[in-house]
């Protein structure tokens, strides 16, 4: 827990008091996920943000056998269906976990508490919705400016040592191509 509370203070360049950390932290529950399993199903509100201590997730908006893959997370990095926690309807994507994961989550409602109780939660916060927020702006930029072989190499660079535990075609569903064009790709970079 107390990699998490320097994760945050790190995060938002500011110390957190004890009491006020000792509050926030009261309202966060760690959750053990096994590898394929669901925290969000397409249809649901999204109830939770949550923090991934360690793990890989994948948000998709579910088709069967052609499924989108959205993004992909890893440790460090807040998930959530954002837009569906923000207004309160149903979510189009679906998020799995990749890989076995630790989770700490906040529902909805303690973080309207957390917001009202707390000076330093409308910091933490404001933090995850920004991240969630540029992740997601980033990822439509790559998709408007970049081929799938760039979009594959940045994913390369950025996250070499996860992409072993992803199935290529989540990556290939990711960068908007086939598996037999992803497998193109790799042939040619290598």
């Amino acid at each position: 827990m107390n990699e998490i509370r320097q994760y945050f203070e790190q995060s938002i360049h500011q110390k957190i008091e004890d009491q006020e950390w000792i509050f926030f932290h009261s309202m966060l529950s760690r959750h053990e996920l096994s590898k394929h399993q669901l925290l969000l199903r397409e249809g649901q509100v999204e109830e939770y943000l949550w923090f991934v201590e360690r793990g890989i997730l994948r948000s998709y908006i579910p088709g069967g056998e052609s499924d989108i893959t959205v993004a992909f997370t890893f440790e460090k990095n807040f998930v959530s269906g954002y837009d569906s926690f923000l207004t309160r309807e149903p979510s189009l994507i679906q998020i799995e976990t990749l890989t076995e994961a630790s989770l700490w989550r906040l529902t909805y409602n303690d973080l309207q508490v957390i917001y009202q109780e707390t000076k330093i939660g409308n910091r933490i916060g404001r933090h995850a919705g920004e991240e969630l927020f540029l992740r997601k702006s980033n990822r439509e930029r790559s998709l408007l400016r970049e081929t799938a072989e760039q979009r594959y190499l940045r994913l390369l660079t950025e996250q070499p040592h996860y992409l072993k535990h992803i199935p290529l075609k989540h990556i290939a569903s990711y960068i908007g191509v086939t598996p037999q064009a992803l497998s193109r790709i790799r042939k040619r970079i290598t």
